[in-house]
């Protein structure tokens, strides 16, 4: 686990380090406070990696690109 915030990691740190806290949990062999701020870190981080996968959905929305690649518009992504 790091020090660094949260909200200053790029989208594969911070899944790495909640896949390493999620390890760590699952071994059950972390104190109970330690096990806490684990959890709480955990949280923040998986939080932040559905943050940033929701704006790059949203950025692919607005890739559309016709036949010459230009921007058409927007479209869900479930649509393309």
């Amino acid at each position: 686990m790091t020090d660094k915030p949260v909200a200053e990691m790029t989208f594969e740190q911070a899944m790495a380090e909640f896949e390493a806290v999620v390890q760590q949990l699952d071994r059950g062999d972390v104190a109970l406070d330690a096990s806490i701020a684990l959890y709480k870190r955990g949280a923040a981080l998986k939080a932040h990696c559905e943050a940033k996968l929701r704006a790059a959905e949203e950025q692919v929305e607005q890739l559309v690109l016709n036949a010459d690649g230009q921007p058409t518009g927007s479209r869900p992504v479930g649509d393309m």
